[in-house]
């Protein structure tokens, strides 16, 4: 079986990222391609699309979430993510019992007692107005019939686990801050998520497989199961075993891709470039070796933004008065510093409505 080395996976994933060669597709076609964008931090993901597509206007993304093509929701890893409408739809059910276990493996001692089925119920009634309202509202709402409970356990569990809900606009739109309002997926969209397919094939998992793998491929079943925090799907990986090529890694892990997926050269050369904070492209993967060095793992989950040179996490970055600042964390060449100012100018100008280029490197550690 044919290994791969740390490099040869990461221009993979770069390539499958649309980081080695800025892509030309429309904005829907990219979320969707991406299998969504990390979204916690509202205004990241006009970053992270502005780093991987060649003419990214973010007028056209706030469009889309206006326009309920694309929703903030929590999915995958149950954290916000920015989704399309479809893949929100087709997934949301397949993402039913992780995201309730996940907040009770926060809340379990608050919500114990609680019925879960009464509690979805009592919420679904309040919000059956298509009145938006925000998680404290909603729990507030409900409140006088589990007072021991307290709001937060009781509204993350209805926004997070029992309720197919999405993060209204204003939030999320370009340069706009504003509160979270939730409301009903079918309220919202005028449609209801799928229902749960019954069997055991899986065919929501292996529409999920095949989508992780050529968004983030070759991976492993552990690096699947980090993205989007349902348990491996073995069943789906099973059915699909026979359409798809498998590899190891230099530690010896079994890896599965698409056979057609871009692989490209190892010594492809990679540009600089700035990724939001919690960029899947670091957090999509249980190993992340491939992009990021173990001594900077904790990065991606502290929510830095992170700079990309020869395609791995090179240094961080910030901004302030319009000023890109980038702190390196190793030492950087002449030419990767020239190169690094260039995009970060370039950066400071999108960021700025093109008031500004400036950009200021941190002398290099080490």
């Amino acid at each position: 079986m044919t290994v791969l080395d740390a490099r040869a996976l990461n221009r993979a994933t770069l390539a499958r990222q649309l980081l080695l060669d800025r892509a030309d597709l429309p904005v829907l076609d990219a979320v969707g391609h991406l299998c969504g964008l990390q979204a916690q931090e509202p205004q990241e993901p006009f970053t992270g699309l502005w780093s991987r597509l060649r003419a990214f206007e973010p007028k056209v993304l706030s469009d889309l979430l206006t326009g309920r093509h694309v929703v903030r929701t929590h999915l995958m890893r149950r954290t916000v993510h920015l989704v399309t409408a479809d893949d929100l739809v087709a997934w949301r059910a397949r993402h039913d019992a992780m995201l309730r276990q996940r907040v009770l493996g926060t809340y379990r001692r608050e919500l114990e007692g609680v019925d879960l089925g009464e509690l979805a119920a009592a919420g679904r009634e309040v919000m059956a107005d298509g009145e938006p309202r925000s998680m404290g509202d909603l729990a507030r709402a409900v409140a006088d019939r589990w007072p021991a409970a307290g709001h937060r356990p009781v509204g993350e569990m209805l926004v997070a686990g029992l309720l197919p809900m999405v993060q209204l606009p204003p939030r999320g739109l370009w340069r706009t801050a504003a509160g979270v309002r939730y409301a009903l997926v079918s309220s919202w969209l005028g449609r209801e998520i799928d229902r749960p397919v019954p069997g055991d094939s899986d065919p929501v998992g292996q529409t999920l497989v095949r989508r992780y793998l050529a968004a983030f491929g070759p991976a492993a079943s552990a690096d699947l199961r980090a993205w989007c925090g349902l348990a491996g799907l073995p069943a789906a990986v099973s059915a699909l075993r026979e359409e798809l090529v498998a590899f190891r890694d230099e530690r010896g892990r079994e890896l599965l891709d698409l056979p057609d997926a871009p692989r490209p050269d190892p010594g492809t050369p990679a540009p600089v470039r700035f990724l939001p904070a919690f960029d899947n492209a670091i957090l999509g993967y249980h190993d992340r070796g491939r992009i990021i060095d173990d001594a900077h793992r904790g990065l991606s989950v502290e929510g830095a933004r992170v700079v990309l040179v020869d395609g791995r996490v090179a240094a961080t970055w910030t901004v302030d008065a319009d000023t890109v600042l980038v702190t390196p964390l190793r030492r950087l060449s002449r030419a990767d510093r020239g190169s690094v100012a260039e995009e970060g100018r370039a950066l400071a100008s999108f960021l700025s409505g093109d008031e500004s280029d400036r950009v200021r490197i941190s002398a290099s550690s080490g």
